[in-house]
Formats: structure tokens, C-alpha cells, sequence
């Protein structure tokens, strides 16, 4: 089985100044914003990193469901 999962990000301006978005095709975020602001300093909204650690956690904590489920261990 063959899984591919896509988003996409765009971004205008400069390094500092600039602005982006990062959209989901499966629509779970939408143009959602990311600039400088938002990945160096303490500006709403979010940035790759967030996404990335995220990704990370969620892919761990099924895996560990999983790792418990085979080992007969009942989670509450």
C-alpha cells in the first residue's frame, strides 16, 4: 500500500517581512498563515516546526496504541 500525503505553502515577500500560508488538501487547515513573527518570536498563528512536531507526537501515539493493543494492554 502506497501512502502519499500533500500540502502545500506559499510564500511572498522577503525573509523577515514576508507572509505565507500552508494549506491541507484534505482541508484540515486552509491558508492558514505563517511569517517570521509567528516561527521566531510570540506572534498567533502557527509555523513548520508546530507541524512538524505535531506530525511527529500524533504518528508516536498511535504507534504506541498499537505496541500496547498487541501486548494485551488494556488502555483507560
Amino acid at each position: 500500500m502506497s501512502i502519499q500525503r500533500k500540502a502545500n505553502a506559499h510564500w511572498q515577500g522577503n525573509g523577515k517581512n514576508g507572509k505565507g500560508t500552508l494549506t491541507a488538501p484534505s482541508g484540515i487547515f486552509s491558508q492558514t498563515p505563517y511569517s517570521f513573527a509567528t516561527r521566531f518570536e510570540s506572534a498567533k498563528g502557527t509555523n513548520p516546526e508546530e507541524l512538524i512536531a505535531a506530525a511527529l507526537s500524533g504518528c508516536f501515539s498511535m504507534k504506541l496504541a498499537f505496541i500496547l493493543q498487541e501486548a494485551n494492554t488494556t488502555q483507560h
